[in-house]
């Protein structure tokens, strides 16, 4: 009869690794370096990690209605709907927006939006720089103007290179591109017809600015797309995906990660 042979058993079990420390627990705190003393640490600290977040309304449908309301007002201004002696009353109504788009943009940090807190700030700055050109009057203020929109120009191209996925803002910037080049190259130039075509791509950027505010109004009322966006990719799995899709990667995440 051959002889029974004996196999090795192992247990299934997974086990779980502990790092220890000879040192007092209070000598071993989070704010520690683990690199020093020969101190050591737990490999996996997702188990006692905990996120907290704070939410908040969305802020773009606020931002999107304050380009569509200065735009309008600058667009009719170009347009010849207000007398040349209103340039400074046209400064003062647009004023305002840099208040609004720059709390909207702090607010779209807050939510982790870069793409729309860039794109707010940078907007805020711009309107808060041609209300002081047109209020103050300084010399050569016309053509330091055009510099400035033809360098907001790029910049919206630029956005709208990686902003494909957010239709919405894609739309807006894509819109916007045109209307700066074309404001500042009449502002540069001093052609005439130039500036009356400025004038009606801003009321174009206004109308496609509140479209899509309204939008996202009524997405927001209602917990559902009601007029057509265009999310896609991580846009779209922003407002339709489950609670773990947004919390994927969470802690390469700025605000998590040790360095921006």
């Amino acid at each position: 009869m051959p002889e029974p042979t004996t196999e090795p058993t192992t247990d299934s079990t997974p086990l779980t690794m502990h790092a220890t420390t000879d040192e007092p627990e209070e000598q071993t705190a989070a704010g520690d370096d683990p690199l020093r003393g020969g101190r050591r640490f737990e490999p996996d600290l997702r188990a006692m990690t905990r996120v907290n977040l704070r939410p908040i309304a969305s802020p773009m449908p606020v931002g999107f209605y304050t380009v569509a309301i200065a735009s309008v007002i600058v667009g009719c201004f170009q347009l010849g709907v207000f007398e040349d002696g209103a340039r400074r009353a046209v400064g003062l109504a647009i004023l305002p927006a840099f208040v609004l788009q720059f709390l909207v943009g702090v607010l779209a940090f807050g939510a982790r939006d870069v793409l729309a807190a860039t794109l707010m700030t940078c907007f805020s700055g711009l309107w808060l720089a041609s209300a002081l050109n047109m209020v103050l009057a300084p010399p050569d203020g016309t053509r330091v103007l055009g510099v400035l929109n033809a360098v907001f120009a790029l910049f919206a191209l630029l956005m709208a290179v990686v902003a494909g996925r957010k239709r919405a803002l894609w739309l807006v910037l894509c819109t916007a591109v045109p209307r700066f080049t074309v404001a500042a190259v009449a502002n540069l130039s001093g052609v005439e017809w130039l500036g009356l075509l400025s004038g009606a791509l801003g009321l174009l950027l206004a109308a496609v600015a509140m479209y899509t505010a309204f939008a996202l109004m009524l997405e927001d009322m209602r917990g559902e797309e009601v007029l057509p966006i265009g999310r896609s990719g991580p846009a779209h799995h922003a407002v339709e995906g489950s609670l773990s899709v947004q919390l994927r990667d969470l802690e390469r995440q700025a605000g998590v990660r040790r360095t921006l």
